[in-house]
């Protein structure tokens, strides 16, 4: 007896599925089987709040250290036709990594998506910046950098172009090519004054789906950015 064809479903949009849909869209891939969905990461509680929002239940098991990770990595791996079927609705496809392109995410949403995606192939950076120290002592100065990966230009490029649209921030592209790869590496960067545009934008409540570590190097920035301030005003 052959299986029943289940209907197509329109899932709904939250804030918490866009977020997974931009892990997914980084960290996770479909299978060829048309039904199965894996989310890898080295982080266990970044999969443990995956899979408390993912509207099925999931379980999360280990996986072995591959190629591209030396670090303890875990999985969420379900399976389901009509979740798999609505995913190629919006535009991720097996092997999606070179070439995806514009993802269908509601501009409403866009903002849960792309912290998603920074969680999975994204960071925050903070350093401090001696180089023109040697002009004066006091020329020391906190950078902040948030960046989006892609192996696929275009994407990069369709990110850049969204996220002008909705907040007027920029951005920088470039890219270059690893050792170990065949194809290049594209990256979106932002510098200090438009991260904290970006990242405020981003981080709009405090309990959103996020990965805790990553936001915590942003408010901490902030901490030190509004100490520092206020030392140079009482100064």
């Amino acid at each position: 007896m052959s299986r029943k064809k289940l209907p197509d479903k329109n899932f709904q949009w939250t804030p918490e599925l866009a977020y997974i849909i931009g892990l997914i869209t980084t960290d996770g891939s479909l299978s060829k089987d048309g039904r199965h969905i894996v989310i890898v990461s080295t982080d266990l509680l970044l999969l443990e709040d995956c899979q408390k929002n993912l509207p099925f239940p999931t379980k999360i098991t280990n996986k072995l250290p591959g190629s591209f990770s030396k670090k303890k990595t875990y999985k969420i791996q379900f399976s389901n036709v009509q979740f798999y079927k609505w995913l190629l609705k919006i535009g991720l496809f097996p092997n999606k990594t070179y070439t995806v392109d514009v993802l269908n995410i509601p501009y409403k949403y866009f903002r849960d998506f792309l912290r998603g995606h920074l969680d999975g192939d994204g960071d925050i950076t903070v350093y401090t910046d001696y180089y023109n120290t040697f002009k004066n002592k006091k020329y020391i100065f906190k950078r902040i950098y948030t960046r989006f990966t892609s192996a696929s230009q275009n994407h990069i490029l369709w990110l850049r172009k969204i996220i002008q649209k909705l907040t007027g921030i920029n951005g920088h592209i470039n890219h270059w090519l690893r050792k170990d790869r065949i194809f290049p590496q594209w990256r979106l960067r932002f510098a200090k004054k438009e991260s904290l545009k970006l990242l405020n934008w981003l981080y709009y409540s405090n309990d959103i789906p996020c990965l805790k570590r990553k936001r915590a190097i942003f408010d901490q920035f902030v901490v030190l950015e509004q100490i520092r301030s206020r030392d140079k005003n009482l100064n």
